[in-house]
């Protein structure tokens, strides 16, 4: 991470555990009960919409491990809680000494269905939301690039070249979430599971809820100034329907979860969607 800011690491789990996952990400997606990933985008007025699907390809489901049928995807994300723990604290650590990590993500369980499905170069945080390691699991077996593509490409520090990760069973990357690893997801010609959490930088979080806060506050006077000024004197008038508020870009709210990494948050503790925990 010093040096390129990313890291891999093979055989993480061992097939016998690595296998006790997959199986309970296929009977998820079996049963249905992934849905497409979705695209935040600050839309730009005059510029046309780009539609989702061809920006990132991917089905995905949030689990916060306390699910039925989850008790190993709980096991990983325990498992690569302890070495971001044990990394974030230990001495001479390098630019992970600059940060607090005490909350992460649920796990995004992400299913590429084949048939050259993406997701095209992006970044997981370019607006300070907290987010500051992305750590991804992979879970396919016999992955063959040269056959089946789906690689992980990503711009390691400083971004001078190019890394191609291929998305191979049993493997942990992790990156920076920030503008330092842009990175992309190459159209997959096979079914392609991975497994992701971002863990949050405490200071970076804190500013980014008090920001979020704020434009909610902001947002919430604007729909009673607009309320007040469209309501007739008239005590028979009926108020006219409150405006939708607009959320900011945070990624989503907090509740509470499991594992080396709890943080006492509530869960009504940020005020955006549903898809973030610690």
């Amino acid at each position: 991470m010093n040096q390129y800011g990313l890291s891999v690491v093979d055989d993480f789990l061992g097939m016998e555990t690595g296998l006790k996952i997959l199986n309970e990400v296929r009977s998820m997606y079996n049963a249905g009960a992934f849905q497409d990933g979705q695209v935040v985008t600050n839309q730009t007025p005059d510029v046309p919409a780009v539609r989702g699907d061809k920006i990132r390809g991917d089905k995905i489901k949030w689990v916060g491990g306390n699910e039925p049928g989850c008790s190993n995807v709980w096991y990983l994300t325990n498992q690569i809680d302890s070495v971001v723990y044990r990394v974030n604290t230990m001495k001479d650590n390098g630019i992970l000494g600059n940060y607090h990590i005490r909350e992460r993500t649920r796990a995004m369980v992400a299913c590429y269905p084949g048939s050259g499905t993406h997701y095209v170069m992006h970044v997981d945080n370019p607006q300070k939301d907290g987010r500051v390691i992305t750590a991804i699991y992979y879970l396919n077996i016999n992955w063959d690039a040269r056959e089946s593509g789906g690689i992980l490409r990503i711009r390691p520090t400083p971004g001078t070249t190019v890394a191609d990760i291929e998305p191979k069973f049993d493997r942990l990357i992790f990156f920076w979430s920030d503008i330092r690893n842009p990175h992309e997801v190459q159209p997959a010609h096979r079914t392609r599971y991975a497994i992701t959490v971002w863990y949050f930088d405490a200071k970076e979080r804190e500013e980014a809820l008090i920001r979020a806060k704020l434009e909610n506050s902001k947002t919430n006077n604007l729909v009673a100034q607009v309320q007040a000024q469209r309501t007739e004197p008239d005590s028979t008038t009926t108020p006219p329907a409150a405006i939708a508020s607009s959320s900011p870009s945070l990624p989503a709210s907090m509740s509470t979860g499991t594992g080396a990494l709890n943080a006492n948050v509530s869960s009504n503790s940020c005020a955006t969607s549903n898809e973030i925990c610690t």
